[in-house]
């Protein structure tokens, strides 16, 4: 169950040879990661192989489309570094 105070995790999207996407890159979009069509500042993507992309969701990344971790304040030590990854995971 999450609360409002659980950051917004990113999107993991799978993507192949054929498919056209349209990100955001300045955070503004309500429905990041993608972006309006009407928007001057939008990352076209067409992918030549299939991959994982991780894309941010929070528009806190200096890096969008793609998440760089801001959405979460650093861990203190492996420890909390492991448990949070493996909160995560379950």
């Amino acid at each position: 169950m999450s609360n409002s105070q659980d950051p917004l995790l990113p999107e993991v999207r799978q993507v192949k040879p054929g498919d056209c996407l349209l990100l955001c890159r300045c955070g503004r979009s309500s429905v990041l990661p993608d972006c309006a069509a009407a928007c001057p500042d939008g990352l076209r993507l067409e992918p030549l192989r299939e991959q994982f992309l991780l894309l941010c969701r929070c528009g806190q990344s200096q890096r969008l489309p793609y998440c760089d971790g801001r959405h979460n304040a650093p861990a203190p030590g492996v420890r909390a570094k492991w448990r949070r990854f493996w909160r995560g995971a379950q």
